[in-house]
């Protein structure tokens, strides 16, 4: 297996900016919430089992998967989460292996929201939080989903908390300013990720 760089941080972090500034400069990006929504696409058996369990209902005149009444079953049932959790995490560890190997690049981005929450960090060669404070995850997350603060709020108490993730952190990038003033931190931390990569590779072949 290559060499894993795990991009994590909480909602509104700006992670998928950070992601598409590496994808720009060549790096295969594997990104678990991708992965999350192809395994329930329709037609799946993934899907099937959900709409089994939870009713008919659960899927949309469409045929996709009701995301917002899934999410008030599991929210409401802790249960139900653990149970919708069996059935999806082995198969999104299955696709997130099989995209991981099949990465081209001298290493690969791995996009996981959940790192801290899944106790996941050992799966990676090396750990990228996206720090921003907690603040900022409210404003910018009432602006991109049109949500209320107390509902913003609601979602950043469920997470990790920011010091849980920069307490697994190898490297950060803080966030907390305008868009593109991750550039420059993205350029030096590819060029150190080049050199890490090279060296295990030179590692594993003595």
């Amino acid at each position: 297996m290559g060499y894993t760089v795990a991009l994590t941080g909480g909602i509104g972090s700006g992670k998928s900016t950070v992601a598409d500034a590496f994808a720009r400069l060549g790096i295969d990006v594997v990104d678990a919430d991708i992965i999350a929504r192809q395994v329930v696409e329709p037609g799946t058996a993934a899907l099937s089992a959900i709409a089994e369990h939870f009713g008919a209902e659960i899927i949309t005149p469409e045929g996709a998967l009701n995301r917002r009444l899934l999410r008030e079953r599991i929210f409401a049932s802790p249960s139900e989460k653990s149970w919708l959790n069996g059935l999806l995490h082995p198969l999104i560890h299955q696709q997130t292996q099989r995209q991981i190997a099949a990465a081209t690049s001298p290493y690969v981005l791995w996009v996981v929201p959940l790192l801290v929450e899944n106790q996941l960090q050992s799966k990676a060669d090396r750990v990228l939080v996206i720090d921003v404070s907690p603040e900022t995850q409210i404003l910018r997350t009432m602006q991109r989903d049109g949500v209320s603060r107390d509902s913003a709020e609601h979602i950043l108490a469920a997470q990790a908390t920011r010091e849980a993730r920069l307490a697994v952190a190898d490297d950060v990038i803080d966030n907390n300013g305008a868009p593109d003033a991750i550039a420059s931190d993205v350029a030096r931390l590819h060029a150190a990720y080049l050199g890490y990569a090279s060296q295990a590779v030179s590692q594993e072949t003595r």
